[in-house]
């Protein structure tokens, strides 16, 4: 039986430090079929998800990219359930456990094709398990192994081999469409596991104490992640397809600016990452591309004016691509990319930076479309030519996308010799330079230290021609954004806790910093805030049923932290 095992015992043997390399081996072995999936139905909808199958074994590879540095530290629980309640760590959806549901459930769907198959699963995961040690052997009971304490799990380049001429493919088949079709989920339920049975039951509307877990595990964990737009895992391609004589110029922005296919599979992208020098590396953010740009900005609340004039730009910079592959010898118009975000935090500055970089990408203008966010503190170092070198490598890490400046005011320092300020003209001589067309430069922050910082740099002036100006929410259009984000996640303010929210929030916005204001991060912080009230309230007194639990009551609407302007010292 060993031998029959031997896909899923390979996999048992992996750590952190061999297992890209045994991935990389299953790419090109010829008898093991592999392919990738953007989430798995009905439990890993949310995660990168790979199959590998032979004749004997399926092994389902899970990629949870939770964020190493955005806090997920906890201890599993001793016994494998779907709520995580550890003392001293915050209410959290088991993803081991999502993981071993979707084994069993795995198991049985093959089973209805007569195939007497294994199946394991290999959760790899951003998080940090401080009790993973106890536990390897209850894992492996429940046919799952967990490989803890990634970084940067979403950008990893993973082979597949999906051979149609391997005949586990099919094994593979069956298991796509036991996901997708609800009828082979439901014929399964009485060969699956009493707590995967309940589950499925639950998600067709039966109340059950499963069923409040379930929903408030979704609650407390997968309502309060940012989703991953940019999944890497992306099939698509549709190239651009153009007539021999005569080219359609409403085609021409279909396909180049409205296309909702593009993909970015083949595309390399940076590692968040730069040297200073010997002694010191700068953590970089890079934002990938998103599927659906023209979508996206057009679903943003209020920003009609930012709207407007990104689409003008894009159409312009679609219309020069247009003209120069009919007439490849004529002149072209000058457009120029870089432009200045002027607005408060949480006006949607690096929001729409992402769109903006997706939308050149889609218009032609720009090779890859990502976003490299960057600050002050990206380039100023500790040695003579740090600059130099930082901005070299953040330059070379931006080719084909754009490079975001947060706060670039902070570049103009008040002393003659600030570093800053070299900066600024090493990228001044970026900008001269004809042959950096495959690049946007974007300079973000306040309004009137931007503009200063402008106005006594005629050249900097006049390389960056867009201006793109984000002001305040209203009150009226902060609710809608509220409103938008529940209902993401299906809850519903009742009537009296509406009330109270729009109350609260009108008092805030009254006496708000205008310095200071948030905006929508202020939305957001008061959102989590709701969530976790709302959580501790349906463990307490437990709703009636599902309905019940997705309502936000006037208990839940706890008093808003508003940020009251600073008192100004002197007489």
């Amino acid at each position: 039986m060993k031998n029959n095992n031997r896909l899923i015992n390979d996999f048992k043997k992996q750590t952190k430090t061999t297992i890209w390399k045994h991935l990389d081996a299953m790419a090109v072995n010829y008898a093991v079929y592999s392919t990738r999936l953007n989430g798995f139905s009905p439990f890993l909808t949310d995660y990168n998800v790979l199959l590998y199958c032979n004749s004997n074994n399926v092994v389902v590879v899970c990629l949870d990219c939770c964020g190493h540095d955005n806090g997920h530290i906890y201890e599993e629980s001793e016994s494998l359930s779907s709520l995580i309640l550890s003392d001293g760590y915050e209410p959290r959806t088991s993803t081991v456990w999502k993981l071993a549901e979707t084994v069993c459930l795995t198991k049985n769907c093959l089973r209805l094709c007569k195939a007497d198959i294994e199946v394991f699963g290999v959760l790899l995961t951003e998080a940090e398990i401080l009790n993973s040690y106890r536990l390897n052997e209850m894992w492996d009971a429940h046919n799952v192994m967990v490989i803890d304490d990634f970084t940067r799990l979403k950008y990893r380049r993973i082979r597949v081999n999906e051979d149609d001429e391997l005949p586990c493919k099919e094994y593979v088949r069956t298991i796509i469409d036991a996901s997708l079709d609800a009828s082979t989920i439901e014929r399964t339920i009485a060969n699956t596991s009493e707590t995967t049975t309940e589950v499925l039951k639950n998600e067709k509307g039966i109340d059950d104490d499963d069923d409040f877990a379930k929903l408030l595990d979704k609650f407390l964990n997968e309502g309060m992640e940012i989703v991953n737009e940019n999944a890497p895992f992306s099939n698509t391609n549709d190239d651009l397809q153009e007539d021999e004589d005569v080219m359609d110029f409403d085609d021409f922005l279909e396909d180049s600016v409205h296309s909702d296919d593009e993909t970015t599979a083949d595309v390399t992208f940076p590692v968040g990452e730069i040297e200073q020098n010997q002694n010191i590396s700068v953590k970089v953010d890079i934002l990938r591309p998103i599927a659906n740009p023209q979508d996206e900005l057009n679903k943003l609340v209020g920003c009609c004016n930012i709207k407007r004039r990104m689409d003008e730009l894009v159409a312009l910079t679609s219309y020069n691509k247009m003209m120069h592959d009919l007439f490849p010898n004529g002149k072209q118009h000058e457009v120029s990319l870089h432009s200045v975000f002027l607005g408060r935090p949480g006006t949607g500055k690096t929001t729409v930076c992402k769109i903006f970089g997706s939308l050149l990408r889609q218009a032609g203008a720009l090779s890859k479309g990502h976003v490299v966010v960057c600050d002050r503190g990206t380039f100023i170092g500790t040695l003579w030519g740090d600059e130099e070198r930082s901005m070299k490598q953040v330059l070379e890490m931006a080719k084909g996308g754009v490079l975001m400046i947060d706060e670039a005011y902070l570049l103009n320092g008040k002393h003659e010799n600030d570093p800053g300020k070299l900066v600024i003209q090493l990228m001044m001589n970026i900008l001269a330079d004809e042959t950096q067309r495959d690049i946007a430069i974007v300079l973000c922050g306040y309004k009137e230290p931007m503009k200063k910082m402008l106005d006594t740099n005629p050249g900097l002036q006049s390389r960056f021609p867009n201006k793109f100006e984000f002001t305040d929410f209203t009150v009226d259009e902060l609710l809608e954004i509220t409103r938008r984000r529940i209902k993401d996640y299906d809850y519903q303010f009742t009537a009296q806790a509406w009330e109270k929210y729009c109350g609260l929030l009108t008092q805030a916005y009254q006496v708000r910093d205008q310095e200071t204001w948030g905006n929508a991060r202020f939305i957001s912080n008061q959102l989590e805030r709701i969530y976790i009230q709302h959580a501790i309230r349906c463990i307490k007194q437990r709703p009636k049923n599902n309905r019940e639990l997705l309502m936000l009551t006037p208990e839940d609407i706890v008093p808003m932290e508003i940020p009251c302007k600073k008192p100004k010292m002197g007489f």
